[in-house]
């Protein structure tokens, strides 16, 4: 594969313990004070009240990271093309219509059955900022960062365009969360550019290869990153947080090839 560069211009966050990136960049950065918590989510006033009150953890989770990162960003949703990558999707929601289809009673509300479609987030998303530039919505289990990474650079460099990424993952209950353990919400908003600005924040060049995965320093932090599919995008935001110079970093993408990235810091 050739080598790919692009432009990272804003950083959203909301994980256990990282309530959005300018709280929680300090703490990944040096990985000192690191104290998991519950995943704390706000629902989007962007949304109207009625959509507000329909939907689910992982609209909420996609929502909050992405906002996080516009409020820093000199682009408008309105401007953005933009990816949603998730291993799964809304777990509570996936359970409670197994649920209902393993009762007597089967019928699954409108709600229920327009919240469980892969591209739920993309479409709350452009209700919400009237965002209508093309969004895509794709999962590759424990690869899902990287692979909504790789596609977010390559529609970017193809279309000349900026391009906001958002990575979430949510828990599922039991017994489903037996079967697919992840351990906490975490989502990751990016916007990547094309072209460098003023607003950059780091330079990535990036290419497919076979390596082992960069790991976090923080112990519970590295936890967070193995047990969450969103999360192995740590060792990427760890570098962003340590501030300026080069990183060779190694992100987790399938069992035989990984997506290696040059990460300059440029701010």
């Amino acid at each position: 594969m050739s080598i790919l560069t692009v432009h990272l211009d804003a950083v959203g966050l909301c994980g256990p313990g990282l309530e959005s990136w300018n709280a929680g960049k300090a703490v990944i950065g040096s990985g000192i004070d690191y104290v998991s918590a519950s995943t704390t989510i706000v629902a989007s006033n962007l949304l109207p009240t009625a959509e507000r009150r329909r939907v689910g953890t992982a609209v909420k989770l996609a929502l909050a990271c992405a906002t996080d990162a516009l409020s820093e960003s000199i682009y408008k949703a309105s401007e953005l093309l933009s990816i949603f990558s998730s291993s799964g999707g809304d777990g509570d929601n996936c359970h409670i219509i197994c649920e209902s289809l393993a009762s007597q009673d089967r019928m699954i509300s409108p709600t229920r059955f327009t919240n469980s479609v892969h591209n739920a987030p993309s479409g709350y998303w452009g209700i919400a900022c009237q965002a209508k530039p093309a969004s895509t919505s794709l999962c590759a289990f424990d690869g899902s960062f990287s692979a909504g990474f790789l596609e977010a650079c390559a529609q970017s460099i193809t279309a000349q365009s900026p391009v906001l990424l958002i990575a979430y993952d949510t828990p599922y209950p039991e017994p489903l969360r037996a079967k697919r353990p992840i351990s906490h919400s975490f989502g990751i908003a990016l916007v990547i550019s094309h072209q460098l600005t003023n607003a950059s924040l780091a330079t990535v060049h990036m290419k497919l290869g076979k390596a082992t995965p960069t790991v976090v320093q923080n112990a519970d932090l590295e936890l967070l990153r193995q047990n969450v599919p969103a999360a192995r995008c740590l060792p990427a935001l760890q570098a962003l947080a340590s501030g300026c110079g080069r990183h060779d970093l190694v992100l987790d993408l399938f069992d035989n090839q990984q997506l290696i990235l040059d990460l300059e810091v440029l701010r």
